[in-house]
């Protein structure tokens, strides 16, 4: 740094110079000098959650009588400034620093110190006055809860249920479409197309309900816990005041944790979170493997349905298109399960009262749940909403379908029925004519047996 482009700013270590326009302090810059490890920032999901958790430490002790009023509401105007998002850029910090997060929730306390001091027009200490009644150990771990918690509610179960709109929506369109179903790959008995979406549906649905089912436990917040669990140099009632406060910020259900020692030293509901937002992915990445599938072709392929052309798929290959939506999706299922495992094992890292991994969960967790919201938007918009189907193809192939057959099973049996599925396989005949010349049945009867609509009924339980 230039003499011109820097301040010295001292803490229990010294001093340390900080540009001369930051917002954060010294221990915000020892950081950045001790962890220039990767480009991995907070997302402002995890600012957000900060700012709000100071805003509402802020409130709390002005409650309990702890801090003078005016000295609140600066630090609660500099707190909802850093929720808005009006001074990220301020918050510099690798992900891969010291597990508690000590870094972040410094970083957080100088940048909201030097703004509330502007305000005040006088002294603002960060530890003494925006961290009163908390420590990092209780605040990072709030932090993943809120900030996960808030996108899960605002994000993810509104886009999971659009999906599960859209595919409503497009299965009523296509009920009439009768298509081959598919075992290993392979022809077996027809379905019809909407009830191929709607075991895609149900996939997605169950899927709303495996994230609603977790949010309960990642409600429950450690704030109050302080460093230990024990809650020192807090007031009894400040975790649940906390708790409160949050309720009236964002209009979501945050309680106290019943138990700080838990919160504190395990990020158990982080863990539990990640695995259902891994079973969404799966959902994706079947529903998105399928579309590939009937989407292949468009001559070769299976070539049951078009999927939007939204780009050139090749830069050598002239008219080709690509399933790109699909593919973006599968990639993204990818990442969730691979930050699935990291969450895991940052999960396992509980050492005695306190969790060392909690930077990576944050920042994993936060990527898995905004990258499947946007994802699955997308997917529904571009993939799912504006495919078209191929019905002459469909019904080429069901014509052709040897296995259906398998509906004379109780009238001819396995035996006789395989004999006649090979025969018109081999030969390139079609079922019905083989059949007529192999068994008693009149024209009449196996049209009726071998209708495929009707074979499609059934499956759904209301």
């Amino acid at each position: 740094m230039s003499e011109q482009a820097y301040r010295i700013e001292k803490d229990s270590l010294g001093e340390v110079r900080v540009p001369a326009d930051a917002l954060y302090a010294a221990q915000t810059q020892r950081a950045i000098e001790n962890f220039p490890i990767s480009d991995l920032r907070f997302p402002r999901a995890f600012i957000r959650a900060l700012g709000l958790i100071k805003g509402a430490a802020a409130a709390v002790n002005l409650k309990l009588g702890l801090m003078d009023g005016d000295m609140a509401a600066a630090i609660q105007a500099a707190s909802d400034e850093v929720a808005q998002g009006e001074h990220d850029r301020h918050f510099p910090l690798d992900i891969f620093q010291t597990g508690s997060g000590t870094s972040t929730n410094m970083n957080a306390n100088e940048v909201i110190a030097s703004l509330a001091a502007t305000k005040l027009g006088g002294k603002v200490h960060p530890n003494d006055h925006v961290n009163m009644g908390q420590s990092s150990n209780d605040v990072i771990p709030t932090a993943i809860h809120v900030s996960a918690y808030l996108l899960a509610a605002e994000e993810l179960l509104p886009s999971l249920r659009y999906v599960k709109q859209t595919l409503d929506t497009k299965a009523a369109e296509v009920d009439d479409v009768v298509t081959t179903g598919r075992t290993h790959l392979m022809d077996a008995m027809p379905v019809r197309l909407s009830q191929v979406l709607w075991g895609w549906s149900s996939q997605s649905a169950h899927g709303i309900e495996r994230v609603e089912s977790a949010l309960p436990r990642l409600a429950k917040l450690a704030q109050g816990g302080t460093a230990v669990g024990t809650g020192i140099n807090a007031h009894p009632d400040f975790g649940r005041m906390i708790a409160e406060e949050l309720v009236g910020m964002t209009g979501q259900p945050f309680v106290t944790s019943p138990d700080y020692f838990e919160s504190l030293s395990s990020q158990d509901a982080a863990v539990e979170l990640s695995g259902q937002l891994k079973v969404v992915a799966t959902t994706y990445m079947k529903i998105s493997n399928d579309l590939r599938w009937m989407n292949s072709g468009p001559i070769a392929g299976l070539g049951e349905i078009v999927l939007p052309s939204l780009q050139p798929g090749s830069s050598i290959m002239p008219g080709k298109i690509n399933p790109v939506i699909p593919e973006a999706m599968t990639m993204v299922c990818a990442q969730v399960v691979g930050n699935d495992v990291t969450i895991t094992i940052g999960g396992q890292s509980g050492n005695f009262q306190l969790n060392v991994m909690l930077p990576v969960i944050a920042y994993n967790l936060i990527q898995s749940i905004t990258l499947l919201a946007s994802a699955g938007h997308v997917l529904a918009d571009m993939a799912l909403a504006g495919f078209t189907v191929n019905r002459e193809r469909i019904s080429e192939l069901v014509g052709r379908n040897p296995i259906l057959v398998t509906a004379l099973n109780p009238v001819i049996g396995y035996e006789k029925g395989a004999k006649i599925a090979k025969t018109a396989y081999a030969e390139g005949r079609s079922l019905k004519e083989v059949a007529l010349e192999m068994t008693d049945l009149s024209e009449t009867e196996l049209d009726r047996l071998l209708d495929p609509r009707q074979l499609t009924e059934g499956g759904i339980q209301e």
